[in-house]
C-alpha cells in the first residue's frame, strides 16, 4: 500500500503515479520524474493525515459559505454603504438558501455551475446573475488567501450569459416633453412641476433630486452641484462616489428661484423653519418616490402619453441632447456616468444617420483639395 512512481513505458521519460490505499487503486500520468515525485510526496502526506484523523478535524473546522461570507462582509473594503447592502441582500436572497449551509471546502466548480444554471432557469437576467456571482467569487478568493481552500472554483468560469445588446429606453420626444410639462403645471396646482422640469432639463437621478439642497444651487452661474443622493432612507454619496456640476437652463433657474421665494414666504407665514431641501412632497416633507411616481403617471395619462418610469425622464434628457447633436462627452458628464463608454453603450443607437450631412462634406473636401504633388513636373525620358 502507498504511493509509487513508475516510468511507463520504460525509457519513455513519462512518469505515472500509482496509489493503493484502503482497497482503492488509482493511477495518473504526472509528467517528468521530478514532478511525479513531488506530487507523490504530497499525496502520501495527505494519506498519513487522513489515517491520523487530522484531515477530518480540518473538515469539521472549515467554515460554511455563510460564515465565510459574514466574515468577508465585516472586513474593511472601502465600499460605499450601498454596495455593502447590495451584497448583503444578494447573498441573503439568492445564495444563502441554496449554498449557505455548505462547507466551502466541499463546494466544487460543478456545484456552482449548477447553482447559476438554476438562477438562470428561474428567469434572472444576465446582469442579475453577474451581480450574484461577484460576492461569491470574492468570498472564495478570500478563503484562498486565508489558506482555507487551495483554489477558487469560480476562477475563469464562463457562464455563457446572453447579455442585452442595448438597454430598452422609452424616452419622450420634445413635443411629448412640452405636453407633459403643460399637464404638470395644473396637476395639484403645479406642486410637481419644478421637479419634473428639473429631471427633464438636467438628467438628475431621483435620489439626487431628493437630496438636493438650496446651497447646492448657484443661480448666478446657473449651476447645480450634485453632492449627495438619497437611498434607503438615508443620505449617501452620488452613484460612482463622484460629485458633478450640472448646467441649468434659464427657465429651470427662474422656476427654482420662484420656488425658493414661495417656500420662504410659506415658512414665514406658518411660523416654521425654511427647509434646506429643494424638492418637497405635498406635505412639505422630503419628496417621496412613490408619490412622485403616481404624480408622473397621472400627468402622463392626462397628456395622453405612454406610461414611463421616473428614470425615463433622465433618458429623455439624454436622448434629446444626443439627437440635437450635442457633445457626447458633456452629456456623459452631466449624467454622472463613470465613463463615456457607458453613455455610448446606452444611447449610441440614437446617433446613426443624424450626421449624414457631415459625412457628405468629406466628398466636398476631396473635390476642393489641391493636387497631391503641386510642385511636381513630368520627368523626361532618358
Amino acid at each position: 500500500m502507498g504511493v509509487k512512481v513508475r516510468e511507463k513505458p520504460k525509457g519513455s521519460g513519462k512518469y505515472w503515479i500509482f496509489v493503493n490505499h484502503q482497497g482503492r487503486r488509482i493511477s495518473k500520468f504526472a509528467g517528468d520524474e521530478k514532478t511525479a515525485h513531488e506530487i507523490a510526496e504530497k499525496i502520501q502526506a495527505k494519506i498519513i493525515l487522513g489515517d491520523l484523523g487530522i484531515d477530518r478535524i480540518q473538515k469539521q473546522d472549515c467554515p460554511t459559505l455563510y460564515d465565510q461570507a459574514v466574515q468577508w462582509l465585516e472586513a474593511p473594503h472601502g465600499w460605499k454603504e450601498s454596495t455593502r447592502e447590495t451584497y448583503q441582500d444578494t447573498l441573503r436572497l439568492h445564495v444563502y438558501p441554496e449554498l449557505g449551509h455548505r462547507k466551502i471546502n466541499e463546494l466544487t466548480r460543478k456545484d456552482f455551475k449548477a447553482f447559476f444554471k438554476k438562477l438562470i432557469s428561474k428567469g434572472l437576467s444576465a446582469a442579475m446573475v453577474t451581480l450574484v456571482r461577484a460576492p461569491i467569487f470574492s468570498i472564495m478568493a478570500d478563503a484562498v488567501d486565508a489558506e482555507i481552500i487551495e483554489s477558487n472554483p469560480l476562477l475563469r468560469m464562463n457562464l455563457r450569459l446572453r447579455k442585452k445588446t442595448s438597454i430598452e429606453i422609452t424616452p419622450l420626444t420634445e413635443a411629448g416633453v412640452i405636453q407633459l410639462l403643460e399637464q404638470a403645471k395644473h396637476y395639484l396646482n403645479g406642486v410637481y412641476y419644478p421637479v419634473i422640469l428639473c429631471a427633464l432639463r438636467t438628467g438628475m437621478r431621483i435620489g439626487e433630486m431628493q437630496a438636493l439642497e438650496w446651497t447646492d444651487i448657484d443661480f448666478k452661474s446657473r449651476l447645480i452641484q450634485v453632492k449627495r443622493s438619497w437611498r434607503k432612507d438615508r443620505v449617501t454619496e452620488p452613484k460612482n462616489g463622484k460629485g458633478r456640476s450640472i448646467g441649468m437652463t434659464l427657465h429651470l433657474a427662474e422656476t427654482l428661484k420662484d420656488l425658493r421665494t414661495e417656500r420662504k414666504k410659506a415658512a414665514l407665514k406658518n411660523g416654521r423653519p425654511f427647509s434646506a431641501l429643494v424638492f418637497n412632497g405635498t406635505r412639505n416633507e422630503m419628496l417621496h418616490r412613490e408619490t412622485f411616481r403616481e404624480a408622473l403617471k397621472e400627468c402622463l395619462e392626462k397628456a395622453k402619453l405612454p406610461h414611463m418610469r421616473v428614470h425615463d425622464l433622465r433618458h429623455t434628457y439624454a436622448t434629446i441632447r444626443i439627437l440635437r447633436g450635442h457633445n457626447m462627452g458633456d452629456v456623459c458628464h452631466q449624467l454622472g456616468h463613470s465613463s463615456i463608454r457607458i453613455t455610448y453603450d446606452t444611447y449610441g443607437h440614437w446617433v446613426p444617420g443624424r450626421f449624414q450631412s457631415e459625412v457628405d462634406e468629406l466628398d466636398l473636401a476631396q473635390a476642393s483639395a489641391p493636387p497631391a504633388h503641386p510642385g511636381k513636373k513630368a520627368c523626361k525620358k532618358l
